[in-house]
């Protein structure tokens, strides 16, 4: 019979791909989301009945253990950006991650990879990578042959970074960066699903592994980068830390004030500091090379998938090429 993994998180950015790749490989998938019912767009990446979302809340023992029930492999992708509710930070990458961990040993489980992020760190500038720290702590006193993954900024056609910047460039002649000082790595979302592929075959040490693309650079230099590609000519303004503060703050105030009516989707008080810690692979951590990975660079994917910002969308190589002709 073919291996059975869960993933939690299996409808996320990254879970999806996962959920693709080992359905690809002949695995049976189970997806633990919250929505299963949003979760459908699954299923057709394997045969009928290969990949199944069914409803899981990390924050319960029985649930997570119903989820898990004869699994080979586990794998954890379920993240928040956000402070806010039951569902905030502290209780979903540190006890979320700790209790599939743990019951993942309970249960004999055969390997478990958990996803963090590279600046995970104990006493970190952000609650973000605070937790994240704490949960790889977690992670690895429950099971200790975990594979623990730390990405970079991931990018895909489904991120919510480079398609924010994206999409805001269509909106007068500014375009204001938080951060622009900062320096990422980024990381196409398929390579690390690949990485979590490898993980769940059992071709990977336990461990942690900082997973970056093949180039670092500023989040201004990146934000230049998506504007070529999507040919447009923008002013790119650099915002001082206390305008990202105060207007993070103010957005979290109103969604605090509407209780949750309005959501803050945009930034929060705890990614503007986030944003002010560099995001590379440390010197001489494993990464994806260690893996037998090469890493995707994002010339490579964005054009496939930015086009739709261009000022003509999919006609504006069309025009570009028209103009040239000759009378």
């Amino acid at each position: 019979m073919s291996k059975l993994v869960t993933i939690y998180g299996g409808s996320g950015f990254l879970g999806r791909y996962i959920a693709r790749r080992l359905a690809k490989q002949g695995w049976r998938v189970r997806a633990a989301v919250r929505r299963p019912n949003e979760a459908g767009f699954l299923r057709p990446y394997g045969v009928v009945g290969q990949v199944e979302p069914i409803f899981c809340n990390i924050r319960d023992d029985a649930s997570v253990a119903q989820a898990m029930q004869g699994s080979d492999v586990v794998i954890n992708c379920v993240g928040v950006g956000g402070t806010y509710g039951k569902n905030n930070m502290d209780a979903v990458h540190v006890d979320g991650a700790g209790r599939i961990a743990r019951i993942a040993a309970e249960q004999g489980v055969g390997g478990v990879v958990h996803v963090s992020a590279i600046g995970a760190d104990a006493v970190g500038p952000s609650e973000y990578y605070l937790t994240k720290a704490k949960g790889e702590a977690a992670v690895q006193e429950a099971f200790a042959g975990a594979v623990i993954l730390r990405p970079s900024l991931m990018f895909g056609p489904e991120d919510g970074f480079i398609n924010l910047y994206a999409s805001m460039s269509r909106f007068g002649p500014f375009l204001p960066v938080i951060g622009a000082a900062t320096e990422v790595q980024p990381v196409f979302v398929d390579d690390v699903a690949a990485a979590a592929e490898k993980a769940a075959a059992g071709e990977v040490a336990p461990g942690v592994y900082e997973l970056g693309g093949p180039e670092a650079l500023t989040i201004r230099a990146l934000v230049e980068k998506v504007l070529k590609i999507i040919r447009r000519n923008k002013i790119i303004i650099s915002q001082p830390g206390f305008v990202a503060r105060f207007m993070a703050g103010s957005l979290d105030l109103a969604q605090t004030v509407t209780g949750g009516l309005f959501t803050n989707s945009l930034i929060n008080r705890d990614q503007v500091k986030s944003l002010g810690v560099d995001n590379v692979v440390s010197d001489g951590a494993k990464g994806l090379e260690s893996l037998g990975i090469t890493p995707t660079p994002m010339e490579a994917e964005l054009p496939d998938y930015m086009w739709k910002y261009r000022p003509s969308g999919q006609y504006d190589a069309i025009k570009e090429s028209a103009g040239k002709l000759k009378a």
